[in-house]
């Protein structure tokens, strides 16, 4: 009898020590690495052990499923000659049954749900012990580990096959896009958060303001024209050109002209070029991080944009990159045009000029912007041609109807849902 009882006992003991292991595994692979991280620099002891435990991820992996299977196979052997002695050749199956049972349940299924509903919690706990069995396990942890990468060489796998495919950011913009899903993030956070991780490869061929939209100056005028289209610009930096608009001699900054004005009592005999400062120019393929960060190197807030040929294509200013952030900045002196509107029959009807990007995050749809960066530019490129005004195109799940058109402009679409 006491036989029974002390054999009982160890077995429950290590049903306790298997759950423990199954548990720990489901925290540490679930667990909150930013979170341990956040841990460690207030002094956790704890969530330091984590992390070292997560550095070394196989041999932790290793040393847990080994210990697991030890523990789970020696509790069945011992269950099984228990009921040999209490029931003879039936034991086995009633062993079997019984064993089956209780290792889902109580060593499987229960731990692992605990420990999926409270991860970091029960990663803490059972940091220390883990670390404990990792040392003690090392060797034969080690041993398993050039085993099974010798039979994954022998399969064809090489160590970049079994490595991870994910960049670090989109790793980030995953975790974004789930908890935005599950409530957790608001769609204005998502959308700063994801404009973030955009600026890498965004870059400013997709976002600039192009040069038929820009606002220029003939430097050729007599001063006092000049200085009343600045006055009268809701803009601050204008460029100056010269013979031709794609001439940009200047940049100037209505802030160096108020000093001049305030200076003279005939603002024409004001010298409005020599006031200007020379112009930045950048290439259309520079990303928007690597131009966010010359900006705040230069500490200059406007740029010029030009193609391969050194050809102008447009401008680019600070406000145009972080409104990729935060969404759209509007001023006092801004005139804003609806680029949006929608309609009573679930439709949209754009701007031609609109951006792909700002649509998509606007609506959460998923048009492709690879080839064209505005809907006028999507249009035309998917149409193969410069389409006439109510011609209608189907295409990427959407119906198109061109609205307007100013000579070889696209100026209004109508754009709703095919399905």
């Amino acid at each position: 009898m006491a036989d029974i009882i002390s054999t009982t006992l160890i077995i429950i003991l290590l049903l306790i020590f298997s759950a423990f292991l199954s548990g720990s595994e489901t925290a540490l692979t679930t667990t909150s690495r930013a979170r341990m991280l956040q841990l460690k620099r207030e002094g956790s002891r704890r969530a330091r052990w984590v992390i070292a435990l997560l550095e070394q991820k196989e041999r932790l992996l290793g040393a847990i499923l080994l210990g697991n299977n030890l523990v789970n196979i020696l509790a069945s052997v011992l269950a099984t000659q228990l009921l040999l002695q209490m029931m003879g050749e039936s034991g086995i199956f009633y062993a079997t049954i019984i064993m089956t049972a209780m290792v889902v349940l109580f060593a499987e299924v229960l731990p692992k749900t605990y420990a999926i509903l409270t991860p970091d919690n029960t990663a803490l706990r059972a940091a220390g012990v883990l670390r404990v069995l990792v040392f003690i396990l090392a060797p034969f942890t080690k041993l398993l580990l050039i085993a099974s990468r010798r039979i994954l060489r022998w399969l064809g796998f090489t160590d970049d096959a079994t490595g991870s495919f994910l960049e670090a950011h989109e790793q980030i913009r995953g975790a974004i896009d789930l908890h935005h899903e599950e409530g957790g993030v608001r769609k204005g956070e998502r959308d700063m958060l994801g404009g973030i991780l955009d600026l890498h490869e965004t870059n400013l061929d997709e976002i600039m303001v192009h040069r038929k939209s820009m606002q220029m100056i003939d430097a050729d005028l007599s001063g006092g024209d000049m200085i009343k289209q600045i006055l009268s610009s809701p803009y601050t930096r204008i460029p100056l050109w010269r013979d031709e608009p794609d001439n940009i001699i200047g940049i100037l900054h209505a802030k160096d002209l108020l000093p001049a004005l305030a200076a003279t009592a005939d603002p024409s005999t004001i010298d409005i070029v020599a006031l200007a400062h020379k112009p930045w120019f950048v290439p259309e393929t520079t990303s928007l991080r690597e131009q966010l960060n010359a900006f705040r190197r230069r500490k200059s807030h406007f740029a010029l944009v030009v193609d391969e040929y050194g050809t102008l294509q447009g401008m680019v200013t600070m406000e145009d990159i972080l409104e990729e952030i935060v969404g759209n900045i509007d001023d006092e002196h801004d005139q804003p045009t609806p680029m949006i509107s929608k309609r009573n029959d679930g439709g949209l009807e754009v701007s031609g000029a609109l951006s792909i990007r700002d649509l998509n995050r606007e609506m959460g749809w998923r048009l492709p912007d690879e080839e064209a960066s505005s809907i006028a530019g999507l249009v035309i490129h998917e149409a193969r041609a410069i389409p006439d005004v109510g011609q209608v195109f189907e295409f990427h799940g959407f119906r198109f109807q061109i609205i307007s058109r100013q000579r070889n402009q696209i100026m209004r679409v109508r754009i709703a849902p095919t399905k």
